[in-house]
């Protein structure tokens, strides 16, 4: 058992912890004083540079294939070489950064945008920080006063599944996510329903 163990940490260090031009066999003995066996290795230097781009292409390459897994978020950022430099980076964190204030919900007549104090339009990139779920809307509809939790939790964003609760009525505005549901006709500052968990996803 403890010769079979030898053999094969021998086989191990001869090719990948020695470089040999001649091939994956062990590099030749030299004498040196006393007796002892010294392996030579004339060009360490020139071993640990040929390693080392190596290793790190194959770092890279497993890192870019977990980051492009299809279950991850599609806004994960590719991982980039030094040389290729991180511009692409840049721009897609600047075009995520405009953001509502205050964040209005409104009936169809208000126009959806980016919503300030100067352009009040409804936002229409919420998300509910409470059950993680981005906020549907359908202008001219209000909700069922039948509606409960149970219907939005397990029927949300599937607007199929929706319209059975779902009324017409111009003027209108529907929102709602898996945990909270609103029927909104006027220009309504967010911040004065405490019960919504909603905030501005970034437009």
């Amino acid at each position: 058992m403890a010769q079979d163990l030898d053999e094969l940490l021998d086989e191990v260090e001869s090719k990948f912890c020695r470089s040999d031009p001649r091939g994956p066999d062990r590099a030749e003995p030299a004498k040196g004083y006393g007796g002892v066996t010294h392996f030579s290795d004339s060009r360490p230097d020139q071993t640990r540079k040929t390693l080392r781009p190596t290793e790190k292409e194959d770092l890279e390459s497993l890192i870019n294939e977990i980051f492009e897994e299809p279950n991850l978020d599609k806004k994960s950022f590719k991982l980039q070489s030094r040389s290729s430099g991180n511009t692409s980076t840049k721009a897609s964190i600047q075009g995520l950064s405009k953001s509502c204030g205050p964040v209005y919900l409104s009936g169809s007549s208000i126009p959806c945008g980016i919503g300030t104090h100067t352009s009040q339009r409804a936002c229409d990139r919420l998300r509910c920080i409470a059950c993680d779920f981005w906020v549907v809307s359908y202008s001219d509809y209000m909700w069922d006063t039948s509606c409960d939790y149970l219907f939005f939790r397990n029927n949300v964003p599937d607007f199929h599944k929706l319209k059975t609760k779902l009324i017409m009525k111009k003027g209108a505005r529907a929102y709602a996510c898996q945990c909270s549901w609103r029927t909104i006709e006027e220009l309504t500052d967010l911040q004065t329903d405490h019960q919504l968990r909603w905030v501005c996803g970034k437009h």
